[in-house]
């Protein structure tokens, strides 16, 4: 039986190499920004590791508008953000 080989992807805030399966994927597609959390949305993609320090570093950098072609507005990143941070402290507790 053929192995398959698992698609590696990098995150924009720690700039590791990660599985796919591990990372968050924001995408971009005609000038709206969402959150993927399927992996499979239509257009450009971002992956960010799924920890506070991870979206902090992307943030802080700007690696989220620049890895998407975009200018986004801090509220407009916020509400991308924002499922991803409940995600996160859903897992906390």
């Amino acid at each position: 039986m053929k192995t398959r080989k698992t698609p590696m992807r990098r995150c924009a805030g720690c700039m590791e190499s990660k599985p796919k399966n591990e990372l968050v994927r924001i995408a971009s597609y005609e000038g709206s920004v969402t959150f993927d959390p399927t992996g499979k949305a239509k257009g450009r993609g971002v992956y960010l590791c799924p920890s506070e320090e991870c979206l902090a570093k992307a943030v802080k950098r700007k690696a989220l508008q620049r890895s998407l072609g975009i200018t986004l507005e801090e509220a407009e990143l916020d509400q991308v953000l924002q499922p991803i941070r409940e995600k996160l402290a859903g897992d906390i507790k």
